[in-house]
């Protein structure tokens, strides 16, 4: 289990942050001041540590300095409040691994935190053989669904996924695009090699290089030794790029030399690097309306959509809901450590299918982990209406 200290002088934000990592299933310590947290990482030593920038006596980038001068290599990922981007930026430049803002969002929380996890794990030189773990929970890991729309999915999914083709994965926020690419890896001729995940919308423009094809030490402020990069990662196996659409013009540059030689080459060097990656990418934006718009490379779009697979919203497949609802239900009560496992009646499983999930399937997970919290056993319509 991954060891995470957050360093922050509010309680409110400190235990705000506690409560979503331990729901994650991190150990997770805190500190209410810079010199009680540098005396936590000496003794304790973490895997990840978060860190405000505006802290009394020692404020935040005091004591990123204090930790990268003490020998210590995790990644710290700094708390910046409203009006202190500036800063944090500048943290990045002094070593920071990212930023996040106030007030915490749980989704970008939990992103840097996969994020920073994964190349604390790549640099201790986990066995690349291993698929690459994430802290979500199993129930939106799986697909579920009987409905025409899912078993189409399914279909293209079967035939793709043994080709060495690229997939390019479009949907909504929510609809289940990082599934449909674990499913592909999975069921490929991969699947005993890495796959190695990033989310290019949770890490900053000027990062995103590093980040896909590592760098050089010396070769920028903050680089204090080599950096292996998410495509070199995952060598032999397969990269998803998850919210592709979010990466920077240049990045995509570098992407699609990536792609066209098999060759990549870290920040600050001039050595290609040979690779045999399989490439699966995802978006939840319209990529040719950001071609029009400059966003995005033309050239890179037609790389990246050999095969094109949508995933549909949940009001599209609604009769999906009552098998998401109960494998949700089993999952979540053994999460929580509920016996028995609570149960849905009819009429809420009817009240469900008439709500419109503008959240999609992530929406209904954490709608009915909140109902198993909240309600009794059984869990009627009315307590849908009380609670949704």
């Amino acid at each position: 289990m991954s060891k995470i200290l957050i360093i922050d002088d509010e309680r409110s934000i400190r235990n705000t942050m506690k409560d979503i990592l331990v729901f994650e299933s991190y150990e997770v310590d805190v500190a209410e001041n810079a010199a009680n947290g540098l005396s936590q990482i000496k003794e304790n030593g973490y895997d990840l540590v978060f860190l405000d920038i505006k802290m009394a006596n020692i404020n935040g980038i005091q004591c990123l300095e204090m930790i990268i001068e003490e020998g210590f290599t995790m990644p710290v990922v700094m708390i910046s409040g409203h009006g202190t981007i500036e800063t944090a930026v500048e943290c990045l430049k002094k070593g920071a691994f990212d930023f996040i803002e106030k007030p915490i969002d749980l989704n970008r929380l939990i992103s840097v935190t996969k994020n920073a996890l994964n190349q604390q794990n790549a640099e201790q030189k986990i066995v690349k053989t291993q698929p690459i773990k994430t802290t979500q929970p199993a129930a939106v890991t799986q697909m579920v669904g009987n409905s025409q729309k899912m078993q189409e999915l399914r279909s293209l999914i079967e035939k793709i996924a043994p080709t060495e083709a690229r997939v390019l994965i479009t949907g909504e926020n929510g609809s289940g695009k990082e599934i449909v690419a674990r499913q592909i890896y999975e069921m490929s001729n991969r699947a005993n090699e890495p796959f190695v995940e990033v989310n290019c919308a949770a890490i900053p423009s000027e990062l995103i290089e590093s980040e896909l094809f590592g760098h050089e030490k010396g070769s920028f402020t903050s680089a204090i030794k080599n950096r292996t990069g998410k495509f070199e990662e995952a060598n032999n196996g397969t990269i998803f790029l998850d919210e592709v659409g979010d990466m920077s013009l240049a990045a995509q540059a570098k992407v699609l030399r990536c792609l066209q030689e098999n060759v990549i080459s870290p920040v600050g060097s001039n050595k290609s690097i040979k690779i045999n990656v399989r490439v699966i990418t995802a978006t939840n934006k319209d990529l040719r309306k950001e071609i029009e718009l400059g966003n995005f490379r033309e050239d890179l779009f037609y790389r990246l959509n050999v095969i094109n697979l949508h995933v549909p919203k949940l009001d599209e497949h609604k009769e999906d809901i009552p098998l998401l609802v109960d494998y949700f239900s089993k999952i979540i009560c053994q999460e929580q450590n509920i016996e028995p496992t609570k149960i849905f009646l009819p009429d809420a499983i009817s009240e469900l299918q008439a709500h419109t999930w503008n959240g999609n399937i992530r929406e209904l997970r954490n709608v009915v982990e909140k109902l198993i919290i909240l309600c009794e056993d059984k869990i009627s319509g009315e307590d849908i209406k009380r609670f949704v």
